[in-house]
């Protein structure tokens, strides 16, 4: 929130906050204009409340495809206010006064406050980066989970953890042998796994998004949450989904219906509509989830070049709309602040879209308190922007960096 508010007063450019400047597909706003102009009113009153009926059913059918089993769309599919809402259901359903919920670090900032807010007390374990001996870029494959490290955070008070992958803010897509791991220890101790796949499409360089919940054990202890905003460039259409076992969603409903009640009639309709096409599309080269990974691939790079050009080391991510830098050698730019408990990446942050006009995000509030401190190195810009503006930021580094040259 301080740091949308910092863009907002001060920024040129902003690479902070995590959503597209780019349009949502014509498919996609052609069905919500049929939609909102159509003749059938009753697209403008109440539909099923725990999902519009033509969306869980399309829902369903592509899940079934992707996880390899058949699913029932009224009990194994439920749509929420986003993926933010799908978050905030699982916890309030799922976590009781005492559990713990396993946080895997770096992580969305609202898993540890929605963990609380439930009553469960967070635990944390961090992902360590293992930087590359010869002398390439980091990855976020890079960063990794210590497995005896993990396996130490399972006790019999552990109720769920939480999985994000594609990670955000990293980027890291965990891979078959990581999310095995995880799940060998969720199925040994009954734990509970929230998975949250809202990038499960932004995936580059050949990597593939695996599920977890179609592991061996999982599907039955897995609750899956994705996001029409991030599937279709369309964020503030708040369009997100459960999909997962009846016995986990039943839970869900009732926090669901005694919340928001209901999700936005219309928006469920061209989001449906978006994913029959994309379902006759599957695997296709015109089909959008083949189509905005290659996009956003090239954007990536693009980015890593210019941040690499200027001397700040980014971290290349196998997937999401998001890249990590490391702004080590620009630490002689912002002034230091004696007996300042606030981390250097914050006042980095801060200095930078105040006296350069580009807006990033400090990595160190996707920390824990007890881990804030080990990772003030780096920032988080997004890449999912128009070309236009990713040149904007390009011109701002390239102009810092001759300003450092030639003092």
């Amino acid at each position: 929130v301080e740091f949308v508010k910092l863009a907002a007063t001060y920024s040129k450019v902003n690479l902070g906050q995590g959503f597209p400047d780019f349009p949502a597909p014509d498919f996609l706003t052609e069905a919500f204009t049929r939609a909102l102009g159509g003749g059938n009113h009753m697209l403008h009153q109440y539909t099923r409340a725990f999902g519009h009926p033509p969306l869980v059913k399309v829902l369903a059918q592509f899940f079934e495809k992707l996880l390899g089993r058949d699913l029932d769309p009224m009990t194994n599919v439920m749509v929420t206010v986003g993926a933010y809402h799908a978050l905030f259901c699982c916890f309030q359903a799922l976590v009781d006064e005492g559990d713990e919920v396993i946080i895997i670090e770096p992580f969305f900032d609202c898993y540890e406050s929605m963990v609380k807010m439930a009553g469960g007390t967070p635990v944390f374990v961090p992902l360590r980066p293992n930087p590359p001996k010869d002398g390439k870029l980091m990855t976020s494959a890079d960063w990794q989970l210590d497995p005896a490290e993990l396996a130490s955070k399972f006790s019999e008070r552990t109720k769920a953890i939480v999985l994000n992958s594609p990670n955000n803010p990293l980027g890291k897509v965990f891979s078959r042998g990581e999310l095995g791991l995880i799940a060998e220890l969720c199925v040994k101790h009954d734990v509970l796994c929230i998975s949250d796949e809202v990038y499960e499409w932004l995936v580059y360089d050949g990597k593939r998004h695996i599920r977890i919940a179609s592991l061996q054990g999982m599907w039955e202890r897995t609750v899956i949450i994705g996001s029409a905003g991030k599937t279709f460039s369309a964020t503030g259409w708040k369009v997100g989904w459960v999909v997962g076992p009846d016995r986990l969603l039943q839970h869900l409903r009732t926090v669901h219906q005694n919340s928001v009640y209901h999700c936005a009639t219309i928006a469920q309709e061209a989001v449906a509509q978006g994913f029959q096409r994309e379902l006759m599309l599957y695997g296709k080269p015109e089909s959008y989830f083949v189509q905005l990974p290659k996009e956003l691939q090239q954007k990536r790079d693009w980015l890593v070049q210019s941040l690499d050009g200027v001397g700040m080391k980014p971290i290349i991510p196998e997937g999401t709309y998001f890249l990590v830098a490391d702004i080590s050698q620009f630490k002689s730019d912002v002034p230091d602040v004696p007996n300042s408990d606030e981390p250097y990446d914050y006042r980095f942050a801060k200095w930078m879209v105040k006296n350069k006009g580009l807006a990033a995000i400090p990595l160190s509030a996707f920390y824990s308190k007890a881990h804030k401190n080990n990772y003030t190195n780096f920032i988080r810009f997004c890449f999912a922007k128009e070309e236009a503006t990713l040149k904007a930021a390009n011109d701002i580094l390239q102009k810092w960096k001759q300003e450092k040259t030639s003092s």
